[in-house]
């Protein structure tokens, strides 16, 4: 099911802030309140999703959750990182990143707007300042924080971001290898799953044919 564009729904851009949000809510809630169009569904409909869309956008906690599934869905830039570039605002944004994936639906993500997202943050810029700075426990735990959104992402989009993530490792064996096993895993699994449609087939048959010589014996 494709995400709700709530901005549109209630006519305001994205950065719009609270106060113009709820002028634009009190305007429509009032065009399209039921009282006003008795026995029209349609009008009824209009309404709750004004409802819907200002519950969201009128909550700190519930805009901040949707902007960054707007985002991830392709219908929108993001607009909230505006610090400075150290490797502590890098492991920020990649722990706030796992945040808004646990909460989202995988199956409505958009894989290629992720993929994007995880090569921002590992643009050549930042990898520069990660490489520069070298500081190895934030850099570790960026790379594990990376990896654990890449468990969202089908493995066609992996190799990028892996080759990214293998950049701030730099010389660092531990971690080379922990990026290299998680690899090795992505792929062992998706050999699995490609494969495991036919193995159920094989064992249903052979469970059949051993049923059958079994009742024919009996």
């Amino acid at each position: 099911m494709q995400l709700k564009d709530y901005y549109k729904i209630l006519g305001v851009k994205p950065l719009a802030v609270l106060p113009e949000i709820k002028k634009a809510y009190r305007a429509l809630a009032i065009k399209y309140h039921p009282d006003k169009n008795p026995d029209n569904a349609l009008g009824e409909a209009q309404f709750k999703e004004i409802n819907e869309a200002y519950s969201v956008l009128s909550n700190t906690r519930k805009r901040a959750a949707y902007d960054d599934e707007r985002w991830l869905s392709g219908m929108g830039n993001n607009t909230k990182y505006n610090e400075a570039i150290t490797p502590a605002w890098l492991l920020k944004v990649c722990v706030e990143l796992n945040t808004s994936l646990a909460k989202m639906d995988t199956h409505r993500m958009s894989q290629g707007t992720l993929q994007t997202y995880l090569l921002m943050i590992l643009a050549d810029a930042h990898l520069e300042v990660l490489l520069e700075e070298n500081d190895k426990k934030i850099n570790e735990a960026i790379i594990n924080e990376l990896i654990r959104a890449t468990e969202k992402l089908e493995l066609r989009y992996l190799d990028e971001v892996l080759s990214g993530l293998n950049t701030i490792a730099g010389n660092d064996t531990a971690i080379r290898q922990t990026i290299d096993s998680y690899a090795t895993e992505r792929y062992l699994q998706d050999r699995r799953d490609r494969y495991f449609p036919y193995i159920v087939i094989a064992v249903t048959l052979a469970l059949c044919v051993f049923m059958y010589f079994y009742a024919s014996v009996n």
